[in-house]
């Protein structure tokens, strides 16, 4: 069995070394393997970094910026290996996890997704299963019961919805299955899309708490970065609930996600978390995703210059 890392890297230098650290550290010895590095066009030197660091791991060096979904495609395309372990660059497996993720999908031949349990950077879990996006999902946000969607927890594999794609097992034979992901999804909800195709197409997807892999807190505090993000987040949403319901269902979830982070805003003088003005942005662009400029367009503007 061949077991294909898969690494998207976009100005983060000192995180991708990390994780390309943490994979030798973590590496269950009896099984072989490649290392495959695509770095975004970046500007900070990470693709000669890992030439003269990690010379046994191939790097795709892009001259031109693309979305995550269409760089996941790109090297599970270009793996050779019967699975991919899909890593974002800043994030870090923890001793076992590829070892019980391998395991997870071994026993299970209609799994074609697993995922780790992801952490912080301060090592506390992070949800990161949950159930694929619908009427029911858009309610509960809605009632403040966001709580119920999420699968993730407890010390069992289990078979969820979606898994997030920062430390994510992929067979290569269900992505091929499927088409891949879809590159309409610059960023964000591109796993989500993925995983729902998988489940339409009789694959499962899986969260593996025996898998454990740091996901690091690297939000940029920059206000224009943190808004095209924010911008992105939502765009994607409605083009997911577009693609897979109905118009009422996706004005349904537009409407509840903005009531979601209205009241929040509302709130936010008398709870931790991001100010009012942040809330109102997230209520904004749930209701109207069309609007405003994401991280598409910040790639767009590079790829011009």
């Amino acid at each position: 069995m061949l077991l294909s890392y898969c690494v998207v890297n976009t100005n983060g230098r000192e995180h991708l070394l990390a994780c390309l650290d943490a994979i030798r550290r973590t590496h269950p010895p009896e099984v072989e393997h490649e290392i495959l590095v695509l770095d975004n066009a970046s500007e900070d030197g990470s693709a000669d970094a890992v030439r003269e660091r990690n010379p046994e791991a191939r790097v795709i060096a892009r001259t031109r910026r693309a979305g995550k979904a269409a760089n996941d495609t790109e090297l599970m395309r270009e793996a050779r290996g019967r699975y991919c372990l899909l890593l974002n660059e800043d994030s870090e497996l923890e001793p076992g996890a590829t070892a019980a993720l391998l395991e997870a999908m071994e026993a299970d031949p209609l799994a074609g997704a697993a995922g780790a349990q992801l952490l912080s950077t301060q090592g506390e879990p992070k949800a990161c299963a949950w159930r694929v996006p619908g009427a029911g999902t858009a309610l509960a946000r809605a009632l403040f019961l966001q709580r119920l969607t999420v699968q993730s927890g407890g010390d069992r594999t289990l078979a969820v919805g979606w898994v997030q794609s920062s430390a994510m097992l992929v067979r290569r034979d269900a992505a091929e299955d499927v088409g891949y992901l879809d590159p309409a999804f610059f960023v964000y909800s591109d796993e989500t899309d993925f995983c729902k195709r998988l489940g339409d197409a009789g694959w499962r997807s899986l969260y593996v708490p025996a898998a454990r892999a740091v996901h690091h807190d690297q939000l940029s505090t920059d206000p224009d970065a943190r808004a095209r993000r924010t911008v992105e987040f939502h765009r994607n949403r409605d083009l997911y609930m577009r693609k897979h319901h109905s118009r009422a269902t996706a004005l349904l979830a537009r409407l509840t996600d903005a009531w979601f982070y209205a009241v929040r805003a509302v709130l936010a003088p008398l709870i931790r978390g991001d100010s009012a003005r942040w809330y109102l942005l997230h209520a904004r662009q749930a209701l109207l995703p069309g609007r405003g400029e994401g991280i598409r367009e910040a790639a767009e503007a590079y790829n011009r210059r």
